[in-house]
């Protein structure tokens, strides 16, 4: 097994881990020693020292058998796939981004196109094992106060430095439909018909996300997987988006398509979803000299960081007279039902496109992101800046956003910036629980709470 790294070389990091919670100040607060991440909110600047997870990034062990993997908390998707794929297995769900963290996924949220019949990365964890506030290494299954409030926690209860999770079997490749919509009622009434039944148009449905281009132009994709190498409408191998071609883009330009299952899985990273273009990388001339090995997230991530750094989009748009900025970088989840009027409002206050899609059903209630357990919500996503001029400092669109979603009965996730007061935070993320638990795991209150973690204050 040359993907992992066996038990003896995670229990020295753990070790580690532990000393290196010892050598923090008695009182000071206890934070991740971690330069990268997938978060979109600043970070408090210090120089104390943190906890040391650099051991913890890999795959444990790989049971085919019983189709399970003991993984460390800091190993990328990108890692843990490269070591379940080879035995015709991937986890349950896998993010859209090479470099999100399974134990990010499952303190944060992650959601792909499996969501409509696998649920959350967390939905899938058999047990984990959790690096407390109070510095102990506390093993949590489900049903358990830790286990149950440690999805959406972001770190607030502690870190998952093993985490055991289900696999799920499947095949070399994957056969796409992508189904135009004109109506968005008709868009939401297909996929609570497909979450349903698992088909469409008599096939199974094993994938399910869509992007919605414009008003009047909403696209499904759905997702077979398949053993056949080749298309059967055209006849044409797998198709190749780490090149020339870009995915989003053809799911407009293609009714049908074919993808290897590691290309499926990893679709959206290479060009960010449609991120890229603001790096210039979609530019034909421009991409034809990007080496396809920066053709990926975390390099526009660091793109973006230098952006944030030295204010450039904020200069150029100065110098072109055009109005500053607000960066509204957000995941929604609505009821299926309530996903017409969404898009109909976000097309009319906020005017960003596309939007990603993607449904979703938990399979039961998690207390700090408490979706009503078998029912059929579509995540939203959207990621780029809107021109508002001086209001930028108050946030409009995005507390707008806030205000609009938990008016249409849905949830937002908190790896961006958030704007509520604490008694609607605690109303939504069930604040009461998440203290309580924090207090039993954390009696010194070492970690920063949620609300702190999550909310920017103005």
């Amino acid at each position: 097994m040359t993907h992992t790294r066996g038990w003896e070389q995670h229990n020295a990091a753990v070790a580690q881990l532990t000393a290196s919670y010892a050598a923090i100040p008695a009182g000071a607060p206890v934070r991740l020693a971690k330069k990268t991440t997938n978060l979109f909110r600043a970070r408090a600047a210090t120089t104390a020292p943190g906890l040391d997870v650099s051991g913890l990034t890999g795959v444990i062990e790989v049971d085919p058998i019983a189709k399970t993997a003991d993984v460390q908390g800091m190993c990328t998707y990108e890692d843990l796939v490269d070591a379940t794929l080879p035995y015709g297995l991937i986890p349950y769900v896998v993010p859209q981004l090479r470099t999100i963290t399974l134990g990010g996924a499952v303190t944060g949220l992650g959601i792909e196109s499996t969501s409509f019949r696998n649920g959350l990365p967390h939905e899938s964890v058999l047990e984990m094992d959790v690096f407390t506030g109070g510095g102990e290494v506390v093993t949590t299954r489900p049903a358990e106060d830790l286990f149950d409030t440690f999805p959406n926690s972001y770190g607030s209860l502690g870190y998952a430095t093993r985490l055991k999770i289900k696999l799920e079997p499947v095949p070399s490749y994957v056969a796409l439909r992508h189904l135009r919509f004109d109506d968005a009622g008709l868009l939401a009434k297909t996929i609570g018909e497909i979450a349903e039944t698992k088909e469409y148009d008599g096939a199974r449905v094993d994938g399910l996300d869509g992007v919605a281009f414009a008003p009047g132009a909403y696209f499904l994709t759905v997702a077979t997987w398949s053993e056949l190498g080749t298309e059967p409408r055209t006849g044409r191998g797998p198709s190749d988006y780490t090149g020339q071609k870009i995915y989003y883009r053809s799911i407009e330009q293609e009714q049908t398509d074919l993808l290897t299952m590691y290309d499926y899985l990893w679709r959206w990273d290479t060009d960010w979803f449609w991120c890229s273009g603001a790096f210039g990388a979609q530019n034909p001339s421009l991409r034809r000299i990007w080496p396809r090995r920066f053709r990926r997230s975390d390099v526009y991530m660091k793109m973006l960081g230098l952006d944030q750094r030295y204010h450039i989009a904020d200069r150029l748009d100065a110098r072109a007279g055009r109005p500053l900025r607000e960066r509204v970088i957000q995941d929604i989840e609505v009821p299926v039902e309530n996903l017409p009027a969404f898009l109909a409002w976000f097309d009319e206050e906020v005017g960003m496109r596309p939007v990603w899609l993607c449904p979703l059903v938990a399979e039961k209630n998690w207390p700090s992101y408490p979706l009503e357990p078998g029912r059929l919500y579509v995540n939203v996503g959207f990621w780029g800046t809107v021109h508002v001029g001086p209001e930028r400092v108050d946030a409009p669109k995005n507390r707008a956003i806030e205000a609009k979603v938990h008016e249409l009965g849905g949830h937002k996730s908190l790896y961006s910036e958030a704007f509520y007061d604490r008694e609607t935070f605690d109303a939504l993320y069930d604040g009461a629980n998440l203290a309580a638990v924090k207090r039993r795991y954390d009696p010194e209150d070492r970690l920063t709470s949620l609300y702190d973690k999550a909310v920017k204050r103005r």
